[in-house]
């Protein structure tokens, strides 16, 4: 039986590859590296345990564009300081993903003044945290903030297409696989970013959608990512997922919140180990991620994951066929 939660129903695979040749005719979909264009290709990492796995995995999320607040058709939450200043905070969303399948704002949250780690020295989701497994407990900084977020309203568009307030493409990223057999995405390494342009900044979509940003340096600062992804689930496996960077970064699997990464800040990173989720073993499962660029001037990107990702669905954007 599968612990996959139900989603509204999509396309079958035919009409999946029907489109993908509409998409390959008009204009395509947007690669990780800046103004690529590619034939739509859907990787799969799943393997049987007699198969080799693949040197890299190549999945398609959404990515949204949004104006800062400051200019005409701006989001508010884009661009902003939030009320107790930068820094990373949690506890702003509920603990489950709504019934379409995103996150859902809730708001009284917390700026983290020290943060929660597993007996590794990793950090960890403070909703994760067990003392019996050697965890450290954080700290929060006194009062209550939203991390920048206006209202559940304003967040709402953050992964939902409003023509209001973004336009949307889909956008393909690989992961390639290390020695140690996990398979990574780093802006920091990633030729298209490590250069005197970008120096390691994750801008996957300059000079793109709405273009990039006032002032300098010129890039295309705010804008979100989504992906949804399936995996099955192995006790024996130490299965971990890892992302480092900012801004904002929510990854749920079976539906629960495992990673927490609120508010506008510097680089912060999280770990969650699947073997403490309570999953059953060789069930398959959902991995859901939800990342938001809100603030100039840095934009760092790194997943690190010995997990077989594979696709759900190709992404319905709202400028596909334009």
């Amino acid at each position: 039986m599968s612990r996959s939660r139900g989603r509204p129903p999509w396309k079958e695979l035919n009409t999946m590859c029907n489109r993908s040749q509409l998409i390959a005719r008009s204009v395509l979909f947007v690669t990780a590296a800046p103004l690529a264009i590619s034939a739509y290709s859907l990787s799969l990492a799943s393997t049987s345990p007699n198969t080799t796995p693949p040197a890299s995995v190549t999945l398609i999320g959404v990515v949204r564009d949004f104006k800062e607040k400051t200019v005409a058709g701006g989001h508010p939450d884009f661009e902003v300081t939030p009320s107790g200043g930068f820094g990373h905070y949690c506890d702003n969303l509920q603990p489950t993903l709504g019934a379409d399948g995103k996150p859902v704002f809730k708001g009284g949250g917390f700026k983290v003044k020290t943060q929660w780690k597993n007996s590794a020295g990793k950090n960890i989701c403070n909703r994760l945290y067990n003392q019996s497994l050697g965890d450290v407990r954080g700290s929060k900084e006194s009062g209550t903030s939203t991390g920048g977020i206006t209202s559940a309203s304003t967040f709402n568009k953050w992964f939902n297409d409003d023509l209001a307030f973004n336009v949307s493409a889909p956008l393909s990223m690989t992961l390639v696989r290390q020695s140690n057999g996990a398979y990574v995405y780093d802006s920091a390494t990633d030729p298209t970013y490590n250069n005197s342009t970008y120096s390691g900044q994750f801008f996957p979509i300059d000079g793109q959608l709405f273009g990039n940003s006032p002032g300098t340096p010129h890039h295309n600062y705010h804008f979100t990512y989504e992906l949804h992804t399936k995996f099955t689930y192995a006790a024996d496996g130490a299965q971990t997922f890892t992302f480092s960077g900012d801004d904002d970064v929510f990854v749920f699997i079976n539906q629960k919140l495992v990673i927490d990464i609120g508010g506008i800040h510097g680089k912060v990173e999280q770990e969650v180990s699947l073997n403490r989720l309570g999953l059953v073993d060789g069930e398959r499962y959902d991995l859901d991620f939800f990342f938001a660029e809100r603030h100039r001037t840095e934009s760092n990107f790194k997943i690190t994951t010995n997990l077989n990702l594979e696709n759900v669905e190709l992404p319905t954007v709202s400028n596909a066929f334009d």
